[in-house]
């Protein structure tokens, strides 16, 4: 979740970053028309129906070049909104309004539309135990945003970084010389408390991953009846999931297949932005 105290400590970061990339000395156009500081406010309105997701972290880029911007708003993250809907009003110093406006938009704009095409998945696996999952295919520098947004449109984090979790895909399986192999290696150097995920193409590798004791076994690239298969060979010995391939179209048949999880890039990589704008910017005494 993203909260006031992770805003300070962890994302002012990547916002000052963001910042720094559009205004590398000055706001030239700003400010040729605003000399001085004056007070200001705009209101912003989206253009789409969606789930909004992001609205303290485009508080905080204001904030960031003025700490005395104030955000209003009774909208919360997660909360529906329909186009044209005013979300809340900025207030100002005019020139800090003018000059934050798109890195605040693209931020809410990105982790909305994230939010908003994980809800459509999330949706159909309503009432199904398979839990969904995203991936590392996130944005450079995006992901604490990217990954939040997923959580906001109802599915869950995978891990969230390479020192979160230990998972054997089929290069760390050819390195290594067998799944067998791999899942002893990473159980004799991993911590104790560190469950150990391995992914398989077919049904050898199943039968492998499971005499060697994995804690999870991704079930990667399978159709439908070798997925089956699968399931029935792990059963109870290990937790399940899916990944490849995972389509909107798929995910009712893979959940009555009974897998744990189902995990799928597109949640960050493919989502479309949803659209909002800084409109009707005033001066106010």
């Amino acid at each position: 979740m993203i909260n006031g105290v992770t805003m300070k400590t962890n994302i002012d970061t990547y916002l000052l970053s963001a910042l720094k990339e559009d205004i590398t000395s000055e706001d030239v156009t700003t400010n040729a028309v605003m000399r001085e500081s004056k007070n200001g406010q705009a209101q912003l309105i989206a253009k789409e129906d969606g789930v909004i997701c992001g609205l303290l972290v485009f508080q905080r880029v204001f904030e960031l070049l003025d700490e005395n911007t104030v955000f209003e708003t009774q909208f919360r993250d997660g909360d529906f909104v329909s186009n044209k809907t005013v979300i809340g009003t900025i207030k100002g110093d005019i020139r800090v309004l003018l000059s934050g406006e798109r890195t605040a938009l693209n931020y809410l704009q990105r982790m909305s539309g994230i939010a908003t095409y994980t809800k459509t998945y999330a949706d159909i696996l309503n009432g199904y135990k398979t839990r969904l999952l995203d991936t590392r295919k996130t944005t450079p520098n995006m992901r604490p945003f990217e990954k939040y947004a997923v959580t906001v449109g109802g599915g869950c984090n995978h891990r969230y970084n390479l020192s979160d979790g230990v998972l054997l895909k089929d290069n760390h399986i050819g390195a290594a010389g067998s799944v067998a192999k791999a899942i002893s290696m990473a159980r004799e150097y991993a911590p104790f408390v560190r469950k150990i995920e391995v992914e398989v193409e077919n049904l050898e590798m199943v039968k492998e991953a499971v005499e060697a004791g994995a804690d999870i076994i991704m079930l990667d690239n399978m159709d439908n009846e070798t997925m089956k298969e699968a399931v029935k060979i792990i059963g109870n010995k290990a937790q399940t999931e899916c990944s490849g391939n995972v389509t909107s179209d798929r995910l009712k048949e893979i959940a009555e297949i009974g897998v744990d999880f189902v995990s799928s890039g597109a949640l960050t990589h493919s989502a479309p932005i949803l659209d909002f704008s800084l409109k009707n910017l005033k001066p106010v005494s």
